[in-house]
């Protein structure tokens, strides 16, 4: 069973795949992504594992394919200009 810790909100997730989340919403209409949805809020939630399965098929991969390095976390990058 999943923690909430394994999911990502569309902006984190659009983060983590270096992409716009406007281009996670069109892959969700055209199935290739299937977001959960928050009981709640209805929000779209992405597992990781998800996203690493989605990130090997794209690129052609069997196995979990490493995260694009423009997918760096904000906090990385913030760190990284301060420097």
């Amino acid at each position: 069973m999943a923690k909430i810790s394994d999911y990502l909100m569309i902006g984190e997730a659009a983060e983590y795949l270096g992409v716009h989340p406007d281009s996670l919403r069109r892959w969700d209409r055209a199935g290739k992504l299937e977001p959960r949805r928050h009981p709640i809020n209805n929000f779209r939630l992405y597992l990781k594992r998800d996203l690493d399965r989605f990130l090997a098929r794209i690129s052609g991969k069997g196995a979990v394919a490493a995260r694009p390095h423009s997918a760096k976390t904000k906090s990385a990058r913030t760190k990284k200009k301060r420097q």
